[in-house]
């Protein structure tokens, strides 16, 4: 249920949108980096499938906007991939698109035992067989932090629960809420991950159900949902977002 009808007790979570993307190259090391100093409980992020079956760590389905190659991920190898420069050239920054393992490593070396939610791309392309990837590697890695597990594609939250029941589950939208619906009813997710515009606009009559909504930026969206103690906020500015969520809910 929303947080304002729990009583006002639930601390709203912060989770750093692909890393701090709002202050250095999304999907990097250094965003997340950057994300886990500022204090972000959660590290949002995305996965996808290289042309050799390695589980790696981009948003676009192509990597023409964030990098300096051209083509669709799953079209290029791993190594290819990797060759690529996804820093920011104008602030002489340099850096490589990571691997799952090597984001969880990070969160490992950290400490972090917060949660890492991991958006399954399959909503443009449905990569075959992601889902049976990504549950058998995290059946065979130790892990200091909470999986949240989020796609566009309720096919993906689905099929990956029935594979690895132990983690959390949310749907993800923009302004069609059926299938969100659905899976609730179902018991197949415990959350909502709709865009912040979808709740400004259902404001007055919110559904019972716990909010972590994108891409929350603007202080006054952030105030929002602290006030009304969502469950989490999805921002590309973590450590903004820290600092007004203690000045609104404390420490």
């Amino acid at each position: 249920m929303r947080g304002d009808e729990m009583g006002q007790t639930q601390r709203t979570q912060v989770f750093a949108h692909r890393g701090s993307a709002g202050t250095l190259p999304e999907n990097t090391l250094m965003a997340f980096e950057a994300a886990l100093t500022a204090g972000a409980d959660g590290i949002e992020t995305d996965v996808q499938l290289s042309r050799d079956g390695q589980l790696v760590i981009i948003h676009d389905e192509t990597v023409d906007r964030t990098t300096t190659g051209t083509g669709a991920v799953k079209d290029l190898t791993l190594a290819q991939l990797q060759k690529l420069d996804a820093g920011d050239p104008q602030r002489q920054l340099t850096a490589t698109i990571p691997t799952l393992d090597e984001v969880v490593d990070l969160l490992n070396d950290r400490h972090f035992t917060g949660s890492l939610n991991l958006e399954l791309k399959t909503n443009k392309y449905p990569y075959p067989g992601i889902e049976e990837r990504v549950a058998t590697y995290f059946a065979q890695r130790s892990r200091s932090f909470k999986l949240v597990f989020s796609s566009f594609r309720p096919q993906s939250l689905v099929s990956l629960q029935r594979l690895y029941p132990q983690a959390e589950y949310a749907q993800l939208f923009q302004t069609n809420s059926n299938w969100a619906k659905r899976l609730l009813r179902r018991h197949q997710v415990v959350e909502w991950h709709p865009d912040i515009r979808w709740v400004k606009v259902h404001r007055f009559w919110l559904p019972r159900v716990q909010l972590r909504p994108w891409t929350v930026n603007r202080p006054a969206d952030m105030t929002y949902c602290f006030r009304h103690h969502f469950r989490g906020i999805i921002t590309d500015y973590p450590a903004r977002a820290v600092r007004l969520r203690r000045h609104i809910q404390g420490d």
